[in-house]
């Protein structure tokens, strides 16, 4: 069922007003891989009400109006990326698409979405308090790097004045501050929330000030990383950073829902469509590229530096019980509608599924090594059984022809499975991969992999001769393709250079699929770009010229399609 968007519907589902109203910059798809429909439908399980309104127009009141003023709070969110991200290419030239609004033309998601939206609140439909959420307020809830503007930013927290921010997934702590205002209890210790105080609590580690970091390098590097250290719900500490006169306070993370919890998200009566109220504006190419896709599990140990899924989703892998999975495979295919086709069964990384280190549930992550860099941890013990029995049951259900996996797959980890690697490998060729399987190995050259914490080229020439092997063998006509970023910190035009030979000479590819590395905000290589110095202090080059970034793109694919 669609949540309410308009005071018709609100009216229809026998409500006289709304508990929460939750706005977000894009526009309203009713599935589970929208975030504010994802938290709109747990609010209203748990029995709150709750309407949507999607992409407001920030010149004008009539749309953050139209379903009066919420009973408990606004929560906001910039939508599925940052609203930056979103709007500026790696080149900061200004996108003319967006997958996410009616008709994809980018028009209606403001820069700086959240800080836009919590001043449009503030003006036009206050006295309620703002929180905000979702990953653009997740990542910037710290003093951070802003590459559009080429400076270290207050949290967000300051420059939107919104009260506070729920940080990560935000299920559990978005209940739970729902819970208590109903109540009237004060929230500020609810963990995985961080809100502005003119005192700090005690007991909390303080970082570097803003005004520290804004200045200094090395105080920069030093407040992120205890951020970093800081982002495991089993080991992590509050925190507290200065800004002005004041104090930004970070709560400890919220725990990982429980494998019933994370059923419970994705089995909500979704409607998987744009909601009409939208729809009649243009269709929304994001709505097709997730149409009748599953999401199997929640969190990534890849830990990659450039991605910042480790701080938002956390390291920790949750996975869904198969029969969940298999229930909403059913529902899509009792859908009159239904094509037949599972577009994608995954998550971050489609071959985590049911694969994680046990020690991490009463321990939290290791601080000391990643789980697979540089080599696959034995404690994780890797065995891809568990996913080949639940792409097995989903391609039993009735009325399913075909089941794709389009999620990202870490080749290191199907090697490292000496009992099922080559099986998982056989089923995704004969069942679940057509024409090309899209792979990210992302460099070539050692210096680079190591800072991007990504597997040895060896790994990669490895899992090429396993790949050839088992396409012969099925006798498929199928090949890979390959993703690779220019310009990420440590690398420079000779090892571009190098790249280009390697994809000639050895993997007999002419790389397409070549992107100009974004810093963007709360990942290890950002850090590294801004201050020029890694974790242990040792000095990295980063180029940082527009037209040099473009040149080391352009040493591998001579053709570059312009903003990319």
């Amino acid at each position: 069922m669609f949540i309410p968007t308009t005071e018709k519907e609100v009216k229809c589902r026998g409500w006289d007003s709304l508990d929460i109203i939750l706005v977000s910059g894009d526009t309203y798809t009713d599935n589970s891989y929208n975030g504010t429909s994802v938290i709109g439908h747990w609010l209203i399980d748990h029995g709150f009400r709750v309407g949507i309104i999607a992409q407001p127009d920030i010149g004008t009141p009539d749309d953050i109006t139209r379903l009066g003023i919420p009973e408990l709070f606004w929560s906001v969110s910039a939508g599925c990326v940052d609203s930056m991200v979103a709007n500026y290419t790696a080149m900061n030239k200004f996108r003319r698409d967006d997958d996410f609004t009616p008709g994809g033309r980018n028009d209606r998601r403001p820069d700086r979405a959240c800080i836009a939206y919590t001043n449009l609140i503030k003006k036009h439909a206050k006295g309620k308090p703002v929180f905000l959420a979702g990953i653009e307020a997740s990542l910037r809830r710290i003093a951070h790097y802003d590459y559009w503007s080429d400076s270290v930013r207050r949290s967000v927290l300051f420059d939107s004045k919104a009260d506070g921010i729920v940080y990560g997934m935000a299920e559990l702590s978005t209940l739970e501050l729902a819970e208590r205002l109903k109540n009237g209890v004060d929230w500020k210790d609810i963990l995985g929330i961080c809100y502005a105080s003119s005192k700090p609590p005690e007991g909390f580690t303080e970082i570097p000030s803003y005004e520290d970091c804004a200045r200094d390098p090395y105080s920069f590097n030093q407040a992120f990383y205890s951020f970093r250290a800081n982002c495991d719900p089993i080991t992590a500490k509050g925190m507290i950073q200065r800004h002005g006169d004041r104090y930004l306070v970070q709560n400890p993370p919220q725990r990982p829902l429980t494998r019933q919890e994370l059923d419970s998200v994705y089995e909500s009566d979704y409607e998987n469509a744009v909601h009409p109220y939208y729809a009649k504006q243009g269709p929304v190419k994001a709505m097709e590229t997730v149409r009748n896709s599953i999401t199997t599990h929640r969190g990534c140990y890849g830990d990659c530096s450039f991605c910042a899924i480790a701080v938002h989703q956390g390291r920790t892998v949750i996975s869904r019980s198969k029969d969940s999975i298999v229930r909403e495979v059913e529902s899509f295919a009792s859908n009159p509608r239904f094509n037949g086709i599972i577009q994608d069964v995954g998550g971050p990384t489609a071959n985590m599924y049911c694969i994680e280190c046990p020690k991490k549930f009463s321990e939290g992550v290791c601080t000391d090594k990643r789980c697979l860099g540089p080599e696959v941890c034995r404690s994780l013990r890797v065995n891809h059984s568990e996913q080949i029995d639940l792409l097995r049951r989903i391609r039993a259900v009735k009325g399913v022809k075909k089941v794709f996996v389009n999620s990202g797959i870490r080749y290191d980890m199907i090697l490292a499975d000496k009992e099922h690697g080559q099986e998982y490998l056989d089923t995704l060729v004969r069942h679940h991969v057509s024409g090309q399987m899209k792979i990210a190995p992302e460099h070539t050259s050692k210096k680079v992999l190591d800072i991007m914490g990504k597997p040895s080229v060896g790994k990669l020439l490895d899992f090429k001769s396993m790949f050839d092997s088992t396409v012969s063998k099925c006798g498929k006509e199928l090949f890979l393709t390959y993703y690779f970023i220019a310009a990420h910190p440590g690398c420079t035009d000779d090892d571009m250079k190098e790249l280009d030979r390697f994809c000639h000479t050895r993997l007999k590819t002419n790389p397409e699929q070549v992107q100009i590395f974004t810093p963007t905000p709360s990942t290890v290589s950002t850090s590294i770009y801004l201050t020029g110095t890694d974790v242990s202090g040792r000095r990295v080059f980063s180029e940082h010229s527009m037209q040099r970034k473009h040149r080391q793109k352009d040493i591998v694919v001579r053709k570059s399609d312009e903003g990319r």
